[in-house]
Parts: C-alpha cells; structure tokens; sequence
C-alpha cells in the first residue's frame, strides 16, 4: 500500500492569462512564503499572445519544488472559470488567491491563517497593499479597515479588499457558492462574492501592506463593452436592500448605490435626497445590531454626507453631460486620468 498524501493547509490559486512579463516572479514570491505547507495551482487560461504556459513549465522543472502544480485548461474560461476550476481542484482547506503580477510578501500567509485559526467565524481574510506601476513604488497604497463590522458597512457601497490578497475557508464556497460567471453580473466577480460571503461570515483585513498590486491601465473589469461600474451599482444596490430585509432593491437603494458609486447617470428622475439616506441609515442600524456599532457613527456620517454631496453634484450637472458621463465609463482610460475626471464631475 502506498504512502498516504498529506492535505496541504492552503492551496493557492493562480489564474495565468498572457502574463510572461511578472508570472515567473509571482509564482517565487509564493514559494518564498514563511509558511511553507501549501500547494500552488497555476493554472493557464489559454494564453493566445505569449509563452506563459512553456515558462511556467519550465521554471517547474528547474524549481523541481513538488507544491507548485501547472495546469492548461484547454479553453478559454475567463477569470471568474478559472478560480472556480482552481478552487475545484483544491485540497488545502483555505483557499488563497494569487495574481500573475502581484507579489505576496514572506509573511503574508503565516498572518492569514493565525487570523483564520484564532477566529473560527471568520470566512475571509484579506491584507493591505502597496501599488505599484512599471516596477515603482507610486508612494500610494490600498488600506482598508480591518475589523469585521466596518467592512460589512463598506460593503454596503463598494469593495474594501484588495481581490488577489484575500484567504477563504474551503466551507465558505460550501455555504455561498462559486465565483459568479453570469457576464450580466461581473466583473466585479470579487464584490459580487465578498458581498455573499459577508451575509454569512465574519470577514477581516490585516492593516499591514502583505502585498504588492501592480496597476496595470485599460484593465479587463474598466474597460470594453461590459461596464465595471453598473455592475458595481447593481452588486452595490442588493446589499443595501438585503440590510434592510428587502427582497429586492427598491428606487431608494439603486439611488443610494449610484450615488456612493458617483454614477448620476444611474440617479432614477424621483430620487429623493431624504429617502436615500434613510434607506442607508436603516442598513447602517442592521449591520450595527448584528455586529456591533463600536466605529460606525463616524463611517456612517461620512456615507451620508457623501450621498448628499454627490446628490447635488448630480443635479448641477447639465442634461447634456449624461453622454459624456457614459462614454467615461466605457473607455480605457488610465487609472490616473479616470480619478482626474472624477474629480472634474464632482466639482
């Protein structure tokens, strides 16, 4: 009888897509992680431009380290397929995420799973991040709260995780499913899961930047025919009704998501300032009831000054700018030059 294999505490999952410039030096800064028991699934989503896969295979054998498996699907199936297939195959009983151009920093996972193992109803954990761009620090980061009830409440509006940092338990994908591939939905397919996971689990952030996200302009889930920002408005829209125990989203929450999302375009023709923010209050109270209230007055004022401000910024706005407004969200644009004309809409 053969000798028993070992289940890894974590499998990694890494989506590989015509990623040859940073792919090799992802898949290190996994294998350098203090925590070593873990395997790394890269797995190849059918790179049509590049040689991903053959320089994937190849640092395997040269690495010759048995915890990095390469596997080519043989079709395309998109980001949100290709976790799903990854999570499929995965033994480790939490589940890490792994981009082709970012890189874990040594401690990442050592932090993730003492966080997971010291909180039993804590379904996910993500980090903190340093940006970078063509290979330099840019000096600005992705900090986000960490505590449970705050990120519960900015879920309410948008997405407080950095997607290639977060640590799932294998029972969460029991509890709440896939990745959601319904191109009517996502991208966003992390908000559209972290929103699901959160009705059902504790979640977390560790404040401390365990990572480095590389911006990477014109990205998939900004640009083309398939807009990122309705589908946040719509994800956005859901978990403020589900908060206040609607079956669906009324006018009062796909205002209020609009307007936190800052997409006037969106703002039906009846919105009414006053009932917005009380639909947003009454999901501010939930979430205070059923995870503690202990800094949410502060986040929960700083929402409704910000649907306020943003409700007259959308009435200022002349009938002819909604073109422009749409046209905005379809191009693909630099990240930078995006929040310049953000910043030009909001006045």
């Amino acid at each position: 009888m053969g000798a028993a294999v070992s289940t890894p505490t974590i499998s990694v999952v890494l989506p590989v897509y015509n990623g040859a410039a940073d792919v090799i030096a992802a898949i290190e800064s996994v294998l350098n992680q203090s925590f070593a028991d873990f395997e790394l699934l890269a797995i190849d989503d059918c790179s049509p431009r590049d040689n991903s896969l053959e320089l994937i295979r190849c640092f395997a054998a040269e690495r010759g380290d048995p915890r990095l498996k390469v596997i080519a699907l043989d079709r395309n199936h998109g980001l949100a397929g290709v976790l799903n297939a990854g999570i499929a195959m995965a033994r480790g009983r939490y589940i890490a995420r792994q981009d082709q151009d970012d890189f874990s920093k040594p401690e990442r996972f050592a932090r993730q799973v003492a966080q997971l193992e010291a909180d039993p109803e804590c379904g996910m954990v993500g980090t903190g991040a340093e940006i970078w761009s063509g290979g330099a620090f840019t000096g600005r980061v992705h900090d986000h709260p960490a505590r449970n009830n705050e990120l519960q409440h900015d879920l309410l509006i948008n997405n407080p995780f950095m997607h290639a940092s977060v640590m799932l338990r294998r029972e969460v994908f029991e509890t709440v499913g896939p990745y959601c591939t319904d191109k009517s939905r996502q991208p966003p397919e992390d908000y559209e899961l972290w929103s699901r996971v959160a009705r059902r689990w504790r979640v977390a952030n560790i404040p401390e930047r365990l990572m480095i996200y590389q911006e990477v302009a014109g990205s998939m889930s900004r640009t083309g025919d398939n807009p990122f920002l309705d589908k946040v408005v719509t994800i956005a829209a859901e978990n403020i009704a589900w908060w206040c125990g609607l079956p669906a989203p009324d006018a009062a929450c796909r205002d209020a998501a609009a307007l936190g999302n800052a997409a006037y375009g969106k703002l039906s023709e009846k919105a009414d300032v006053d009932t917005i923010t009380a639909r947003v209050l009454e999901a501010s109270r939930a979430i205070a009831d059923r995870h503690g209230g202990e800094g949410l007055a502060k986040r929960r004022d700083e929402l409704v000054a910000n649907l306020r401000h943003h409700f007259l910024q959308a009435r200022r706005l002349p009938e002819s700018a909604s073109p422009l407004l749409a046209l905005y969200r379809r191009l693909p644009l630099p990240i930078g030059a995006r929040r310049l004309i953000r910043r030009w809409i909001s006045g």
